[in-house]
């Protein structure tokens, strides 16, 4: 579990892994991050990764570098990366780099709910 207010849990659904993902993504709890979820995706060899991130307060560009190293790291195990239910924060840091035309974004919950 990383610190600064954040916290990472994990479901596990047939050939899919679902990392929750809360709190704050900057420079110093990315590597935590970095370091936990890979270890995770290492030891499960899932077909698919969500990482749902509508608990995310604060991302900075390292949170971008974060999802895009988990993008590539799944992708050389043959598998696919998605988000799921980004906050505003991620998403105003997706469409700023332009990533929201790379990385599937998908959305389940509705606004204003």
């Amino acid at each position: 579990m990383f610190k600064k207010g954040g916290q990472i849990s994990y479901e596990e659904k047939e050939d899919t892994l679902v990392v929750h993902i809360g709190g704050e993504i900057d420079h110093h709890s990315a590597v935590e991050v970095r370091t936990e979820v890979d270890a995770r995706i290492i030891a499960t060899s899932p077909a698919r990764v969500l990482l749902e991130l509508s608990r995310v307060d604060f991302m900075d560009s390292s949170g971008l570098g974060l999802i895009m190293g988990r993008f590539a790291l799944i992708k050389k195990y043959g598998g696919t990366l998605a988000l799921l239910d980004p906050s505003p924060a991620v998403m105003k840091m997706m469409k700023l780099a332009g990533m929201d035309r790379m990385v599937t974004i998908l959305k389940t919950k509705v606004k204003g709910i």
